[in-house]
């Protein structure tokens, strides 16, 4: 570990201690000791993740009143809007991470309305780089993807109604309208898609042991989606002799872009959820999906045709009863 480097971490925690004091004399006691439950899970220093009975403590601030729920959002978001630290703003992301995965409803509740004015891009991490050393320069490449992730799966439970981990009959989607369930359908894609843009030129960061638990975790939202697409991918095959040819052409479109997806994402997860019976269902629906689209344009086509031929009779009926006088009008014959 290089000279600069030492001094860099010795700093961060130096913040960090200093951190905690002045929340200690803070008079602000319920907004102090969120922000001190915050900084104890998400210190410089390490790669490694915060350790359980640190999430813990974040989760348990979700068990009493709102305010105390709100200054706990508050809080990590601060801290992830003000490190420049790449670790720092993993381990961020991470403790939101399981927010969403263990957290009581009215903590999930304040994390899905923050900011008030909503959006796609909310941890607005687009653009951040640590630029400390070439390592520091790949975790930031890391902590832009692992929030877009983020962003996803919030986008997901927006769109489905409810969180991916919460367990759900596959029953329930009987009753939905083809477009919701094609709706649904899009926004889990998108999670797909999403998923197989990760840093594929820094995979060897998994040996670090907070990358590879965020993967761990990323890899358990996947499954769920796998299971939630297979539900609406089979709802929507068993509907597709009355699904219209652009309601079949959106449904191939969507099974295109998750085929698209599937050697991306094997990059990163190499064997883990390959879902064998997802596939053969994704391959059985397109094939399906293909001849149904052909049959619906040749039997447009036909319609077109005979309303012709239709057009084309009538006109010739007139003719036979009517000639065109030198007056310029139709009479009788």
């Amino acid at each position: 570990m290089g000279y600069h480097k030492r001094l860099r971490i010795v700093s961060g925690i130096l913040k960090d201690k200093g951190s905690l004091i002045k929340t200690t004399l803070s008079t602000k006691r319920h907004k102090a000791s969120a922000r001190r439950v915050i900084l104890r899970a998400t210190t410089h220093g390490s790669s490694v993740p915060p350790s359980d009975h640190r999430i813990a403590a974040v989760i348990g601030l979700g068990h009493g009143s709102r305010f105390t729920a709100c200054t706990c959002i508050q809080a990590v978001m601060d801290r992830l809007h003000r490190t420049k630290d790449s670790s720092v703003a993993l381990k961020c992301l991470y403790t939101i991470h399981n927010i969403i995965n263990k957290g009581s409803f009215i903590l999930k509740d304040q994390l899905a309305i923050y900011p008030s004015s909503g959006g796609r891009n909310f941890l607005n991490l687009s653009t951040f780089r640590d630029g400390s050393d070439s390592e520091t320069c790949e975790m930031s490449a890391w902590v832009r993807w692992y929030a877009g992730i983020l962003e996803q799966n919030l986008m997901v439970s927006r769109v489905l109604g409810y969180h991916l981990n919460s367990p759900r009959s596959k029953n329930e989607v009987i009753g939905f309208l083809d477009s919701d369930l094609l709706k649904e359908l899009d926004v889990l894609v998108n999670f797909a898609d999403y998923l197989g843009n990760v840093p594929a030129d820094s995979l060897y960061l998994q040996r670090k042991s907070l990358v590879h638990e965020i993967v761990r975790l990323v890899s358990e939202d996947y499954r769920s989606v796998q299971r939630e697409t297979f539900v609406r991918v089979t709802e929507l095959g068993a509907r597709m002799v009355s699904l219209s040819w652009s309601e079949c052409t959106e449904f191939l479109s969507c099974i295109d872009r998750f085929e698209g997806c599937k050697e991306r994402i094997a990059v990163l997860l190499v064997n883990r959820n390959r879902n064998d019976d997802l596939w053969g269902l994704i391959n059985e629906t397109k094939a399906n999906l293909v001849a149904a689209i052909e049959k619906k344009e040749n039997e447009g086509k036909m319609v077109v045709v005979a309303t012709a031929d239709n057009e084309s009779d009538k006109l010739t009926r007139f003719s036979q009863l009517f000639r065109l006088a030198p007056s310029g009008r139709w009479v009788e014959f």
